[in-house]
């Protein structure tokens, strides 16, 4: 029993022998059309076939008309070098890709499937099944991979979140240090009192935002202090290098003041704590550095 293959890329049979050499007979087949003998999976050009080669000898003359109301099983695509697919090169190609950038590859999976698929279904048409499989493996362990980027990653856009809001924090401090010197300017060179300070400045500063610093969870409208020692004293009667601003917990909340004992105990930028001076500069430090602070006028 035989199987054919038609151009129309159909499959017909499976057949007997006796039936094939009609066919033959009728033009239908020739040398060039595939065939695939029952027990086998190989396609193979009807002339590789001896017992057909009588039938093929016998038949080589000009092609009949089909009978009425049936169509010809062929003309048999020429013989010729097999392709290889475009498909599983593009699959490997994406494979390879996704060890740079991941996501090629839930691109190149789907098509090495789909072209292993083509191949192995053209009669011998399609090479490039080693191609098609190896890009299913490549694009399949870049896949797997993707936790690992994660896990690689998340940490890194963690610590530039966490830098970033550092930076802004100490523009804030930068921005009401300034609005505390220009209240002095304002008020016969008098810093702004402890129990109003944040009132007091509000119009210098501008946005309600800038008292905040992002990092700050709580809810609370200020995340900083001022120097209780400093309020109310004339700038002439302050060391530059005493502190004006600090960071603390937001349950201080609006126009919170007072020195060390506020301090927060953890810093919201890692080890980094954003601290404002009399002079209107402001310092990251480290926790070990807090205690070299000076707090007394």
């Amino acid at each position: 029993m035989f199987k054919i293959q038609g151009a129309d890329q159909k499959e017909y049979g499976p057949i007997s022998a006796e039936v094939l050499r009609q066919w033959i007979a009728e033009r239908r087949a020739d040398g060039r059309t595939l065939v695939q003998a029952e027990g086998t999976t190989t396609w193979r050009p009807l002339a590789e076939f001896p017992e057909f080669a009588d039938a093929l000898a016998a038949g080589a003359g000009p092609r009949p008309p089909a009978p009425p109301g049936q169509a010809p099983l062929q003309p048999p695509l020429p013989a010729g070098p097999a392709t290889t697919s475009g498909m599983a090169i593009a699959s490997l190609v994406l494979g390879v890709l996704g060890f740079c950038t991941v996501f090629t590859s839930l691109i190149g999976l789907p098509l090495g499937i789909i072209s292993l698929m083509k191949i192995k279904g053209s009669g011998g048409r399609l090479q490039g099944q080693g191609l098609a499989i190896a890009g299913i493996c490549t694009s399949g362990v870049s896949l797997l991979m993707i936790p690992l980027f994660a896990g690689m990653m998340f940490p890194a856009l963690a610590k530039a979140k966490q830098r970033a809001q550092t930076i802004n924090c100490v523009s804030q401090v930068k921005q009401l240090a300034l609005g505390v010197r220009l209240y002095a300017n304002d008020n016969k060179d008098t810093f702004p009192p402890a129990d109003s300070w944040c009132d007091s400045i509000q119009s210098y500063v501008g946005s309600l935002q800038t008292f905040r610093c992002r990092a700050d969870t709580t809810g609370q409208r200020s995340s900083f202090a001022l120097n209780k020692k400093v309020a109310g004293k004339k700038e002439a009667e302050v060391d530059p290098r005493t502190v004006l601003l600090f960071e603390v917990e937001g349950g201080s909340g609006w126009n919170a003041s007072g020195g060390r004992e506020l301090m927060m105990p953890r810093s919201r930028h890692g080890q980094t704590f954003v601290v404002g001076f009399a002079d209107g500069s402001v310092q990251q430090m480290s926790a070990s550095r807090l205690s070299t602070l000076r707090w007394d006028p």
